[in-house]
């Protein structure tokens, strides 16, 4: 399977602090999984990939040009509709206005919005306000979509929603790379970890093999401190 991205001695220090440490890695999995404790460098090694910040040192070589999307834990909503927001990015892919709501009222039926589509969006429930996002992300049609910690805020029902939605997106050949905390969620999206620890990159293995037989010392640990 060959590389996606391939990522050769990054690192970033700010404030005199290195917080991502001479990470290289190759990416070629299509759902990708980064975990690690708090404070391990794991949004910030989404955001170096995905442009938002720039590494101090080191390079990240994308084999092909992938359009990308990023979703946060906490979505930006703008003080207009849900169907609005989604609209918005559409926007600046500069398609016609009748393209745009075509493709925003699509994107918002995929994640079951399309009721609430001319709801204020920041009177939307978190869960909805994170599937807007993922609506507005999905409409782009994104090669590669990032998300860091999509369900860190949410309630299982509304985790499970998301998750589906996720699935659905990849379903349609995108790309994932992704945060989360939750280790039950880490086994049913990935298919490789990438396991960070005080900013370096301690593992990388297919899900099952770091699960049932993780190599590293620092990965041990973790599993058995964020396993019930």
């Amino acid at each position: 399977m060959s590389a996606w991205l391939a990522v050769e001695g990054l690192g970033l220090t700010e404030g005199g602090t290195r917080i991502i440490d001479d990470v290289s890695l190759h990416l070629a999995a299509q759902r990708t999984v980064v975990l690690g404790p708090n404070g391990a460098g794991k949004s910030t090694l989404l955001r170096l990939i995905h442009g938002l910040l720039h590494p101090s040192v080191g390079e990240l070589h994308w084999p092909q040009a992938l359009t990308q999307a990023m979703v946060f834990q906490r979505p930006v909503m703008l003080r207009t509709t849900a169907l609005a927001n989604v609209i918005y990015g559409l926007k600046l892919k500069c398609y016609t206005a009748t393209e745009c709501d075509r493709r925003a009222r699509q994107a918002l039926a995929r994640v079951g919005l399309e009721a609430l589509a001319k709801r204020p969006a920041r009177l939307l429930s978190g869960g909805e306000q994170q599937r807007v996002a993922l609506a507005r992300a999905w409409a782009l049609e994104p090669e590669l979509l990032i998300l860091d910690e999509p369900t860190a805020s949410l309630d299982p029902a509304s985790s499970r929603e998301v998750e589906r939605i996720i699935g659905d997106i990849a379903a349609a050949g995108a790309r994932i790379l992704m945060t989360t905390h939750n280790l039950g969620q880490a086994r049913r999206l990935a298919q490789e970890i990438v396991f960070i620890d005080s900013g370096r990159i301690a593992e990388q293995a297919p899900v099952a093999e770091f699960f049932h037989a993780p190599r590293t010392d620092a990965a041990k640990r973790f599993l058995e401190d964020e396993t019930p």
